[in-house]
């Protein structure tokens, strides 16, 4: 019964992101829009730098509507776990995109500051203070939401905030243009611009590829796992064949367990389900008990790493 009351109250929580997410990407996607617009009008390339951006965020925000859309559709037996992968395929295609967009807005800023052209300070003012509020009323919707550990929400918060400076940017640029009339300080900014994109895009790059080699989580050390299981459950005499990935942000993990035959074989695999869970917040463990030790070739696989400078000599 507590299982199905948790399960209700994600699907709320998967719903108040739905709502933030779209209403969030309405606004991304509108003012995108209008930059796009108002970069042609005045000439600036600060202005079309930052809808480049808003057009990233407006693709971050449409594959976490997507995520947690795809979150929501059960696991069959042909896809196990769900959906959740393509949340990690779709921010790694984002990623890539921004590389690209920022490639064309640096190659640009470089052909405009050896051929400056006319800017229309007053319009790209206007235009850069509209962007700069839409993105902070989208950074606040967002940011009421992502308490919880939702990279999708958090990405695209993340995205938002970016933004932000980005408009800075052009508002500066247009600040320096109506004050001096000096125009290449709007590819200078540009530039700056694309750099604070790209910065976002490496971060989501490394995450997800690191998701899509099916790497383990950053932060997990698995010798110490191994160790500590050894130290905390007596029974327990050797660890192997440990593999641990993410899906969709769940860690998942399968170990064989080399364990002296207990009393009681449910109370020790719970036990180790237990530390797992406890310690590493790994739920999902799937546990291979064992009362031989293990031999063959892959028993030493994990372990091949660790003691490979012992014996290197042999």
């Amino acid at each position: 019964m507590a299982h199905s009351h948790s399960h209700s109250s994600g699907q709320q929580q998967n719903d108040g992101n739905a709502r933030r997410l779209l209403l969030a990407f309405i606004i991304t996607a509108g003012f995108m829009l209008l930059e796009v617009v108002g970069g042609l009008i005045s000439g600036s390339l600060a202005l079309l730098a930052d809808a480049g951006h808003m057009l990233t965020d407006a693709a971050a925000l449409l594959f976490a509507l997507l995520a947690v859309h795809f979150a929501r559709r059960p696991p069959n037996a042909r896809h196990t776990f769900g959906w959740l992968r393509l949340t990690t395929l779709a921010a790694f295609v984002n990623a890539i995109a921004l590389v690209l967009i920022t490639v064309l807005i640096v190659w640009e800023a470089f052909v405009r500051f050896r051929h400056p052209q006319p800017i229309a300070g007053a319009t790209m003012m206007v235009i850069a203070i509209a962007g700069l509020l839409a993105n902070i009323l989208s950074f606040w919707i967002l940011h009421r939401g992502s308490e919880e550990k939702n990279l999708n929400v958090r990405a695209a918060a993340l995205h938002v905030l970016g933004d932000l400076l980005g408009s800075v940017g052009a508002i500066v640029a247009a600040i320096v243009i109506l004050t001096t009339g000096w125009t290449p300080i709007d590819p200078i900014l540009s530039v700056l611009v694309s750099c604070l994109v790209l910065k976002s895009a490496w971060q989501l790059l490394k995450e997800s590829v690191n998701e899509l080699l099916e790497g383990a989580p950053g932060s997990l050390d698995i010798n110490a796992l191994k160790r500590g299981l050894r130290r905390e459950i007596p029974e327990v005499r050797d660890v192997h064949h440990v593999h641990v990935w993410l899906v969709g942000e769940k860690t998942i993990m399968t170990l064989h367990v080399h364990v002296i035959p207990p009393h009681d074989h449910d109370g020790l695999l719970e036990k180790i389900q237990h530390y797992l869970e406890h310690h590493y917040q790994i739920a999902h463990a799937t546990i291979q008990m064992e009362y031989q030790p293990c031999n063959g070739p892959e028993c030493h696989l994990n372990e091949a790493q660790a003691e490979h400078a012992h014996h290197h000599h042999h």
